[in-house]
């Protein structure tokens, strides 16, 4: 199979569509000022939040500017948005290298694509957002140094989704000490990364936010659950599950606590499971609006 993360940031839209918690969903849109507003997203891959935004009726009259350190999916958002705007009955407008605009009689949407690091655009940003977003971001930096800089980078409200919060649950069970070792040593990966990251990111941004001196007006579980109906997975799900798997291969392929053999073998039986529309994938996060 080929990897292609783009592809994955696709095949993701829909469980995370299912996943973003409601609550914090509708306390953004209390909080929202007046149209147009300012977004910067950080991390924001290849655009699928701005997409659901306007999908969901939440922004309308916006500049968002979107950020993310990965040229190719910079370049992926370049030319799927476009797409998407005209299948979905959107006007589009390109001008200079990397500015779009989608619009009809009610919605104007100006984009800016920013291939950056998070912390370079930081330094660079002369004008604070009313809103900063960071959408399954948050849990891959070094925390809490990082959460004062991020927060200068709005003057209103932060909504922080899909923080990772220490639960991954593969079902049907293959075996139980294995497959308890594998979530063990998985999570320790993400504890150990060099570049910072959090295996329970979620329950720790409580603290880090107030002492960031943001104050949490929203918080709640934005789980992701993937599972097929009838044998079969919804959208681009599966694809999605085998990224899952991938994201496992790459991270403990080698390691001194697991047996190489052995765990090849559960690799390609979670693989079996999915391709037999088997495979359950739980993975417990958290969403929060702030106000800084």
């Amino acid at each position: 199979m080929e990897y292609s993360f783009p592809r994955y940031l696709l095949s993701k839209q829909s469980v995370d569509d299912r996943a973003l918690n409601r609550h914090v969903l509708d306390s953004l849109k209390a909080n929202l000022p007046a149209a147009p507003i300012r977004i910067i997203e950080v991390g924001a891959g290849i655009g699928t939040m701005l997409t659901r935004l306007v999908r969901w009726d939440v922004v309308t009259k916006a500049d968002y500017i979107l950020v993310d350190e990965m040229a190719e999916n910079i370049q992926t958002a370049w030319d799927w948005i476009p797409l998407w705007a005209g299948e979905s009955g959107l006007s589009v407008e390109r001008s200079e290298e990397n500015q779009l605009r989608v619009f009809d009689q009610t919605r104007d949407i100006r984009i800016r694509l920013e291939c950056a690091d998070v912390f370079d655009f930081i330094q660079k940003n002369k004008e604070p957002a009313d809103l900063l977003i960071a959408h399954a971001f948050l849990d891959l930096l070094p925390m809490p140094e990082s959460m004062p800089r991020l927060l200068a980078l709005t003057k209103h409200l932060a909504w922080l989704t899909i923080n990772f919060d220490g639960v991954t649950s593969l079902e049907p069970t293959i075996d139980p000490a294995l497959d308890e070792r594998i979530e063990r040593l998985y999570h320790a990966t993400m504890d150990s990364r060099v570049t910072g990251g959090d295996s329970r990111a979620g329950r720790h941004l409580f603290g880090h936010l107030r002492e960031a001196g943001a104050d949490v007006l929203a918080a709640g579980a934005s789980d992701w659950v993937v599972h097929s109906m009838n044998g079969k997975y919804v959208e681009d799900e599966a694809y999605f599950l085998h990224f899952i798997l991938h994201f496992f291969e790459e991270s403990l392929t080698g390691h001194s606590e697991l047996d190489t053999a052995e765990f090849a073998s559960w690799i390609n039986e979670r693989r079996a499971q999915i391709e037999r529309g088997e495979l359950v994938y739980i993975a417990h996060q958290m969403d929060f609006l702030a106000k800084v």
